[in-house]
């Protein structure tokens, strides 16, 4: 995915997060209903590529500095499982949470080496 959207190459280094949209919402074809959305964050270290700035799925690629990240991000699940990140102490985190009507966090726990 990263490849894909950002042309960069990556190696992965750790899971960081487990995250579970509950909700339903449609699929890309705004007909098909999802039931649940499982995502899996991981910290990555780039290795090679080459930095795109438009590709079919993404509209703007850039690199950005860590403290600054959260100005671009506008999305609250993005921005809560960014800060996630920020505030990541190699316990992964686990969210289960609702994006619409509005966002909910369900249940959040973390998960110890």
């Amino acid at each position: 995915e990263i490849k894909e959207e950002s042309g960069i190459d990556t190696t992965v280094s750790y899971l960081i997060g487990v995250y579970s949209n509950t909700g339903i919402f449609k699929w890309y074809d705004g007909v098909t209903d999802v039931p649940t959305q499982v995502g899996f964050d991981f910290v990555c270290t780039p290795v090679g590529g080459e930095l795109l700035a438009v590709t079919e799925e993404t509209t703007d690629s850039r690199w950005v500095a860590k403290d600054k990240v959260l100005d671009f991000i506008e999305n609250p699940a993005i921005r809560t499982r960014y800060q996630a990140y920020l505030d990541f102490n190699g316990a992964v985190n686990y969210m289960a949470y609702l994006t619409k009507p509005e966002f909910i966090i369900k249940h959040q726990t973390f998960i110890s080496k």
